[in-house]
């Protein structure tokens, strides 16, 4: 059980930074919504901004391309064009060709992102079956993963970032598990990336809990 401190510091990570999925309202509880969210990890898996991601994925939304079939039938030019929509210009040939051909592969070696869950027989497993899609490497593949740890009931290795972060603000990750660590990784991350990585402990929500930061409480 955690103890006082701990559990006001990590409300506050939690309301400062709630899972991605949530960001865009997409509900992980659903087939559909878990294919949703495998698109939104593809454009996040980029080297690109979290807001363009986030932006080209609503419009997608917006032009109603959420399911594989959907993809598909809009073809590469369409894709380019809405990739381009959301800010995606840097890699919008390269992106649309890749998810055009993750898929075609999709469809042809599983028919749905369900079944490829429901052929791996663990989470090593599912993860080689992740990284053989033509795009998707370590990146792309931990970022879909971790919000789906207590949906897919996985026992992922919890990534750098997320550790380094904890590290900082003395959080015990080895104490979750399951949708709590899948919350608590997710914000940590985000926690990393916006605040750590940039070196902004002056403006960084949780300062008063960090080593580095000389305030803490």
């Amino acid at each position: 059980m955690i103890g006082m401190e701990n559990a006001i510091k990590i409300k506050e990570l939690l309301a400062r930074f709630p899972r991605y999925s949530e960001d865009l309202d997409i509900d992980l509880s659903k087939p559909s919504g878990r294919f949703r969210w495998f698109l939104a990890s593809i454009l996040y898996g980029a080297r690109i901004s979290e807001k363009i991601a986030s932006n080209t994925y609503k419009a997608f939304e917006k032009a109603g391309l959420d399911s594989p079939e959907k993809i598909i039938r809009a073809g590469w030019d369409e894709l380019v064009r809405i990739l381009d929509s959301g800010g995606y210009v840097r890699y919008d040939f390269s992106t649309a060709t890749k998810l055009l051909n993750i898929m075609t592969d999709l469809k042809e070696r599983y028919g749905s992102l369900e079944e490829l869950y429901g052929q791996s027989s663990d989470v090593h497993d599912l993860e080689r079956r992740l990284q053989e899609f033509k795009g998707i490497g370590p990146v792309t593949m931990q970022i879909f993963l971790r919000e789906l740890r207590g949906v897919w009931n996985l026992d992922l290795e919890v990534s750098s970032n997320a550790r380094m972060a904890a590290r900082l603000l003395d959080i015990n990750l080895d104490e979750f598990k399951g949708d709590d660590l899948s919350r608590i990784e997710t914000a940590l991350v985000k926690l990393f990336i916006r605040c750590c990585k940039k070196k902004r402990s002056h403006d960084c929500p949780l300062k008063n809990f960090c080593k580095k930061s000389g305030n803490q409480k």
